[in-house]
């Protein structure tokens, strides 16, 4: 018998004083049976940095969400598609292969991928050469520290506030705060 998803909902207030984006989501996370809460907050931390994109690149009129992440390889760990379904943005988390951004890149207008924990930068020394002619591409280093104090933040029920200021992020919520700072490798 497989394992199910555990799930997890978030309300999420988003201030993004960067790009003046002030909003409320309600979120569901589907956190996969191998998936590690570090990975499940990682992914929501890049939603709250592209969740101004909603106004800035689909005016509006576009989808951000959670895609089925570590059961369906062949789709985002988040996206943002317009009101046609076209793929505006394309979300990875983790330490991806290079087969599957390339084909990302092919499907999408921007990618980004999110590395963390203590072998990213053994994954990037291995990788950034075959990344390097991905225009569309984008690799961010978040800091194993805050991932991982990120991760303490995880509850089955939250209510959480994300503030976006100067390329960082402070997650705060009752159970305590979380500066993020990631870091541009590509």
């Amino acid at each position: 018998m497989a394992l199910k998803s555990t799930i997890y909902k978030v309300n999420l207030s988003i201030a993004d004083i960067d790009h003046n984006y002030y909003a409320d989501h309600a979120l569901t996370l589907a956190r996969h049976p191998s998936e590690t809460d570090e990975r499940m907050m990682i992914r929501l931390l890049a939603l709250a940095i592209h969740a101004h994109e909603l106004h800035s690149v689909c005016n509006g009129d576009g989808t951000l969400g959670f895609g089925a992440g570590l059961s369906d390889p062949d789709n985002p760990d988040v996206y943002l598609r317009d009101y046609t379904g076209r793929t505006r943005l394309w979300v990875e988390v983790g330490q991806p292969e290079d087969k599957p951004l390339n084909k990302a890149c092919q499907k999408s207008d921007a990618v980004r991928v999110y590395a963390f924990n203590h072998a990213a930068e053994v994954w990037w020394k291995g990788i950034e050469n075959k990344l390097s002619r991905m225009d569309k591409l984008q690799v961010w280093r978040v800091p194993t520290e805050g991932s991982q104090e990120l991760a303490q933040l995880a509850e089955r029920s939250m209510q959480m506030q994300a503030t976006v200021q100067e390329n960082a992020v402070t997650f705060s919520s009752d159970k305590g705060s979380v500066h993020i700072e990631p870091v541009r490798w590509k």
